[in-house]
């Protein structure tokens, strides 16, 4: 701010200086190039009649370049020579002009030649030491530079204020963050402002909320899972104790035996949901593909007949064609395999199961109905938690782990579907899957 506003001054002056003194070089050479012959004689009366000529020094010399004029007032320098390059440079037919900012003042140097028909017969010589434009630049520049540092100064409390105000903000980010990290996930950050500071202290509430709740569900997960595997556990050790303390005959070991087995398979089945549970969460991801949804529900369905036929129970199905979604087979059969194995355990012996696999425009709908005893509409809304069993007798006796519906969620979640429960009117329940459509020809990444 300082240097450009004295820099283009200086020049404004050296281009003004540059044509006033060319100008008066010019009228000076033209007014002598009558006389034809310069001598020592004519060329001060020429020069008194020349007016408003404001310079410092005016020197005019003949072709051989001896003075002729000089407003110096030394007579002792006409006749002799002057030795000047930018009089030796006019004589060589150039105009020549110099200035230099120098000493706080203006020194200009301007020569031109005089010619007569086509030869040069002398030079203009003019030299300005000019203090006053120079004064005034040297003025602006002083007052640039204290306006420069009261900018300065402005600034710099400017920017401590600001560096105060934003650090006082991140240490409270900071403080807050350290809190939230020790586990105290109720604490809310509260940053003023619609900034990009406030805004992170909005996502660090919001994350504060989320692991608050991943937190209470990972506490909650870890007791059910805790308890689920106490009871099976308990039961093996009871049983297996009485066989070791007791003396009993043969069938009631063999009950005893049973007994174990089963609580076996429980801890196994148990296990086994845990463990897929923990792929869905964040275990290793397939990646999905095209994958036509007919083909996994008869798959299933087959592995699902003998149970069904053990259980009194007919499983009657309806498959639509061309039910194409993005998934993978896996996930899918868990979903299937999960949703009719409930509605078979949780059936009354004589029953039925009815699979409908549909499209609409948008979706592939996946449906299967009981006729058992339906869910309680106060259950509804937890069925899909974690180890939620609305009939815990009846749960343990069919030897479910209350973690089948959380899985079909967590999965269906997965691939941006939907699912849904409900009672039937006549009795039983009601589950509907909703996948979004893939239809022939689409980009299946």
């Amino acid at each position: 701010m300082n240097t450009y506003p004295v820099s283009m001054s200086r020049n404004l002056a050296f281009t003004s200086k540059k044509n006033s003194m060319q100008n008066q070089a010019s009228i000076i050479a033209s007014s002598l190039s009558e006389l034809g012959t310069l001598s020592a004689n004519d060329v001060p009366k020429i020069m008194s009649m020349i007016q408003d000529v404001n310079l410092t020094r005016i020197i005019i010399t003949d072709s051989e370049a001896r003075i002729l004029y000089d407003t110096a007032g030394t007579e002792a320098s006409i006749g002799k020579y002057a030795v000047f390059a930018e009089i030796a440079r006019a004589l060589d037919n150039k105009d020549v002009f110099y200035s230099e900012f120098k000493n706080r003042a203006f020194m200009s140097r301007q020569a031109m030649p005089i010619r007569y028909r086509g030869t040069t017969i002398g030079a203009v010589y003019l030299y300005d030491f000019d203090t006053d434009q120079a004064s005034l630049i040297e003025n602006i520049q002083s007052n640039m530079m204290k306006v420069s540092y009261v900018i300065c100064a402005f600034s710099l409390i400017l920017a401590i204020v600001f560096s105060w105000v934003l650090t006082k903000r991140i240490n409270h980010l900071l403080s807050a963050i350290k809190t939230v990290r020790e586990g105290n996930y109720d604490h809310v950050i509260d940053v003023k402002g619609k900034d990009e500071l406030a805004q992170l202290g909005n996502e660090l509430n919001i994350m504060a909320e989320r692991l608050k709740t991943t937190d209470e569900m990972r506490r909650r997960f870890v007791s059910d899972a805790s308890h689920e595997l106490k009871t099976p556990l308990a039961a093996i050790k009871l049983l297996s104790d009485s066989i070791v303390q007791n003396e009993m005959d043969t069938g009631t070991i063999r009950d005893f035996v049973n007994d174990i087995g089963r609580e076996a398979d429980r801890l196994v089945k148990i296990t086994e949901d845990l463990l897929s549970i923990s792929k869905l969460e964040g275990g290793k991801k397939t990646e999905p593909y095209r994958i036509d949804m007919k083909e996994v529900v008869v798959k299933s369905l087959q592995m699902l007949n003998l149970l069904a036929e053990n259980s009194g129970i007919t499983i009657h199905h309806e498959l639509d064609e061309g039910c194409f979604v993005l998934a993978t087979e896996d996930d899918l059969h868990q979903i299937v395999f999960n949703l009719v194995e409930n509605a078979i355990k949780y059936n009354e012996r004589g029953g039925s199961v009815r699979v409908r696999l549909a499209k609409t425009d948008e979706y592939v709908l996946l449906i299967t109905e009981d006729t058992g005893v339906g869910i309680p509409e106060d259950d509804l809304p937890f069925i899909f938690d974690r180890f939620y069993r609305v009939d815990k007798a009846r749960s343990r006796e069919a030897g479910g782990s209350g973690l089948g519906l959380s899985i079909v969620r967590d999965a269906v979640l997965r691939y941006g579907g939907t699912v849904e429960a409900s009672s039937r009117e006549e009795g039983g329940s009601r589950f509907i899957v909703r996948f979004p459509l893939l239809k022939k020809g689409a980009d299946e990444k």
